[in-house]
């Protein structure tokens, strides 16, 4: 299969005021076909998820994949797949997997111009912040996030002339233009540790309500609260694990710390996605149920084969708006292209960089 290209060449200077269409150049679409020639490139791929993806479907979705493929080498771009995404994207044609500040935080190694993120706008933001000279790209510009847009840069500003002097942190799970506002970043996995860092009685943790309660029951330090929430792990219930565990009495739970409190007291384990996955792997439970967004085990489950996966599945709405087709379509047309103000930028790469830099 070959692309050919119509405008200008790949690795074009960027000059100001240009859009990525313009600095790269549009390419032809490919003739999605399952030749012998795609399934023999593909086959690899197949093998590792051929237990999650149906053998009858795979010719659906084996061209367009083969196609990405070749359109990276093409357009020298790396795929970040977050662990919400489905198998075929994540298996299939990323480059580097992980949770978000890990995805942004490789890509600053790679040599690659371009960035296709495949996960929330909040997440191409943050690679556009530690990248600024690379070309970010989001297949699709209305994948946001509930628990980003549930505060705003200005929100941040009146939490500090309110409650001057008291230290704001950010979850990395925000817009550039909240990072910009908060005195340092943390993750799902970091957080106590950043609370803890300052030496302080009190901190603000913010957007999620449920991390800063989660992390507030293991810290003598007073954790404030913001009233936002990750629409995917709110709806889980301690009820509901309960019942699961009636039904399947030796499941192993584990939960992601954006869970209520009551739902992370009744897992056996909790953390980020990273952990989540690590524990999994060491472990290697008979039976587990993850407690989070359900693509991941799928993912987990393609690498794990002798663990049983108890699914209580709840997709995020805004992660799907990511497909194999949105994604052929930003290499092909350079779209869309993800821009962070410089001043703004700036700011947030300082918060960014404090917590990286913190020694924890």
């Amino acid at each position: 299969m070959t692309i050919a290209q119509t405008t200008a060449p790949v690795g074009a200077p960027i000059a100001t005021g240009l859009s990525a269409l313009e600095r790269y150049g549009k390419l032809e679409r490919p003739a999605l076909s399952y030749t012998p020639e795609v399934a023999e490139a593909t086959a690899p791929i197949f093998e590792k998820v051929k237990h999650i993806i149906p053998a009858i479907e795979w010719p659906a979705l084996a061209p367009t994949i083969h196609a990405i493929n070749q359109l990276k080498k093409q357009r020298n771009a790396v795929i970040l797949a977050h662990n919400y995404m489905t198998p075929d994207i994540y298996h299939g044609v990323a480059d580097i997997v992980g949770d978000s500040l890990q995805l942004a935080i490789e890509a600053t190694r790679t040599d690659a111009e371009v960035i296709v993120q495949c996960g929330v706008h909040f997440m191409a933001e943050t690679s556009k912040i530690l990248s600024p000279e690379k070309t970010v790209l989001i297949p699709d510009m209305r994948a946001g996030c509930s628990l980003a847009e549930s505060i705003t840069g200005a929100d941040v500003r009146g939490l500090r002339e309110r409650n001057p002097g008291i230290p704001i942190i950010t979850y990395v799970n925000t817009s550039a233009d909240v990072k910009a506002e908060c005195d340092i970043c943390c993750t799902s996995s970091n957080a106590l540790q950043v609370v803890e860092s300052f030496g302080v009685d009190k901190v603000f943790l913010i957007p999620d309500k449920y991390l800063a309660a989660n992390v507030g029951n293991k810290t003598d330090v007073e954790v404030l609260i913001w009233d936002g929430a990750c629409e995917v792990h709110e709806r889980f219930t301690a009820e509901e694990l309960r019942d699961y565990r009636k039904i399947e009495p030796d499941v192993k739970i584990i939960a992601h710390p954006e869970c209520p409190p009551d739902v992370v007291a009744e897992a056996d384990f909790a953390g980020s996605t990273a952990h989540m996955i690590d524990w999994v792997k060491t472990r290697q439970p008979e039976k587990v149920m993850m407690v989070t967004e359900c693509s991941m085990a799928d993912n987990v489950a393609s690498e794990t084969p002798g663990v049983n996966y108890i699914r209580p599945c709840n997709l995020c709405p805004h992660m799907k708006r990511i497909t194999l087709d949105k994604i052929l379509d930003a290499l092909l047309e350079m779209k869309e292209e993800v821009i962070v103000d410089p001043a703004v930028a700036d700011k947030a790469r300082t918060a960014v960089e404090r917590m990286i830099n913190l020694k924890i």
